[in-house]
């Protein structure tokens, strides 16, 4: 059975910004995508939190463009009123990363990739940065 990787938005942005030293780890693991390797998952919110940062850098035509080419990677989970809720009354200190675990929680993902690692310590389902996901499979 394939695992259902959920990559949290700080992980799609390493790629998309291509932010040293986290780009070549993003980029191994969404080779792997785009090879067909893995399947990786994202929450549609990533989608909005994205595109505001890529905005900052620039044009919003350029940021779209980019976001266009990442959505043939991924496969978008919707983040409906149920996940708002379970993150509204959540634990997390963090908000974004309440709409994130419990969208991958949801949806029934086997692990999230994140390098935000202390913010997930209660999941229910594990958790790990992208380098140490790449180095387990290349283990086998």
């Amino acid at each position: 059975m394939t695992k259902k990787l959920f990559v949290d938005t700080d992980i799609a942005l390493d790629l998309l910004a291509k932010r040293e030293p986290f780009y070549d780890s993003a980029a191994r693991l969404f080779t792997l995508a785009d090879q067909q390797k893995i399947k990786i998952y994202v929450s549609a919110a990533s989608f909005g939190n994205l595109n505001y940062i890529l905005s900052k850098y620039k044009t919003a035509s350029e940021a779209r463009k980019i976001l266009s080419r990442f959505k043939m990677l991924v496969k978008v989970l919707p983040v409906d009123d149920k996940i708002v809720d379970l993150a509204l009354h959540s634990d997390f200190s963090d908000f974004e990363d309440a709409i994130q675990y419990h969208c991958a929680l949801t949806h029934g993902m086997n692990i999230v990739l994140t390098r935000n690692l202390k913010d997930f310590k209660r999941a229910k389902i594990p958790v790990m940065a992208a380098d140490g996901f790449l180095g387990e499979i290349e283990r086998g």
